[in-house]
C-alpha cells in the first residue's frame, strides 16, 4: 500500500490508516507510516517486554515488532496479519495488526477527543475517535504505547539537568499546545524546572489559537506570550494549522514558534519550514527544547 500521500500544509486535515485487531477498528496517522509489509518470520528476543514479539530485518534494518493485541488486551489468534512499519521519535518500529482497510482523509475538527472515563493520563492509549458512516475508528496513541514498553524512548527528562542555569527565565511566559495529558505534564514540569514558570497550557491548537486571539485583541499578547510551543497531532486544530495562522498574522508572527512533536522527520520538517516555524524538535529532545526557546526569545524578544 502506498502511504506516500502528501497533504497541503496547514489545512487542518489528517489522513488516517484504518486497520483491524480482531473485530475492532483502529487508526494511525499516515504521517507515521513508512510502509506496510506482509507477515514475516520473527526472531524472539530473550527477556523482552511481553508486548514485544521479537525482531526482524527487512533490507538490513533491524526492527522491533510490537504485538498491538497484547498491548490493548485483545485475545490473540493464529492470524498472521501484517506489519505496519512506523517512524516517529527517531525510531523504526513494526506494529503487528490483523488487516488494513484503507485510508480516510478527515479534518481534525471532526475527531472526537476521548473523555476521562476512557482516557486517563496514566492508562489511556487513545488520542481520538472518528465516526465513518456507522463505524467508530479509535486512533491509538502509539507514542504512549512505545513509551510504556520502553520509557527511555520518551522525553529524556534527565536532559534538563544539563541546561544553562545562568539564564533568567522566570519573566518569559510560554504558551503550550499539547493534547496528551501525560506529555503535557512532563513538558510543563521540565520547563518549570528549567525556570520557565509562567505557562499557558492548552489541549489543542484551537484553544491555543482562541487564547492568542483574545490576548491580541486585549493588547496583552506580547506581555503574556514570549514563545509558542505546539505539538503537530491534536484534535480540533493541529499544530501545522496553528503555525500557519500565527505566521500569517503580521503581529502574531513576531512571537517565536517551536514545533515539538514525535513526527518531525525530513518531510514534516519541510512542511514546518514552509509554514514559518522558527524551530522544530522531536519529543525526546526536551533539553534541546529549552536551549531553542532560550535562543529564540533572546533573538526575537517582542515589545
Amino acid at each position: 500500500m502506498d502511504t506516500n500521500i502528501l497533504l497541503e500544509s496547514g489545512t487542518n486535515e489528517i489522513e488516517v490508516l484504518e486497520f483491524t485487531l480482531g473485530n475492532n477498528h483502529y487508526g494511525i496517522n499516515v504521517a507515521k507510516i513508512k510502509e506496510i509489509l506482509s507477515y514475516q518470520p520473527i526472531t524472539p528476543v530473550p527477556n523482552a517486554h511481553p508486548c514485544v514479539e521479537g525482531i526482524f530485518m527487512p533490507r538490513d534494518l533491524m526492527i522491533s515488532v510490537i504485538n498491538l493485541k497484547r498491548c490493548i488486551g485483545i485475545n490473540e489468534d493464529d492470524t498472521e496479519g501484517l506489519f505496519i512499519i512506523t517512524n516517529f521519535n527517531k525510531l523504526n518500529i513494526a506494529f503487528h495488526v490483523d488487516s488494513v482497510i484503507g485510508i480516510h482523509r478527515v479534518s481534525w475538527a471532526d475527531i472526537i477527543t476521548p473523555d476521562a472515563t476512557i482516557n486517563t493520563e496514566e492508562a489511556g492509549v487513545s488520542t481520538g475517535v472518528i465516526k465513518i458512516e456507522d463505524k467508530l475508528i479509535v486512533i491509538l496513541d502509539f507514542e504512549k504505547i512505545v513509551t510504556d514498553i520502553s520509557p527511555e524512548t520518551g522525553l529524556r527528562v534527565s536532559d534538563i539537568e544539563t541546561v544553562n542555569e545562568d539564564v533568567d527565565r522566570k519573566d518569559c511566559p510560554i504558551l503550550i499546545a499539547e493534547d496528551s495529558p501525560l506529555l503535557s505534564k512532563l513538558i510543563t514540569d521540565c520547563l518549570k524546572k528549567a525556570g520557565y514558570v509562567q505557562q499557558i497550557v492548552k489541549p489543542n491548537g484551537q484553544e491555543a489559537w482562541d487564547t492568542i486571539c483574545e490576548l491580541h485583541d486585549s493588547g496583552q499578547l506580547y506581555d503574556k506570550v514570549h514563545c509558542i510551543i505546539t505539538d503537530i497531532e491534536m484534535p480540533m486544530m493541529d499544530g501545522h494549522r496553528l503555525t500557519k495562522l500565527c505566521k500569517e498574522d503580521p503581529d502574531i508572527q513576531k512571537i517565536p514558534l517551536v514545533i515539538f512533536s514525535s513526527l518531525v522527520n525530513d518531510e514534516m520538517r519541510r512542511k514546518g519550514e514552509q509554514l514559518g516555524a522558527d524551530a522544530q524538535l522531536t519529543k525526546p529532545e526536551i533539553g534541546k527544547l529549552v536551549d531553542a526557546i532560550d535562543g529564540l526569545i533572546k533573538k526575537y524578544r517582542v515589545k
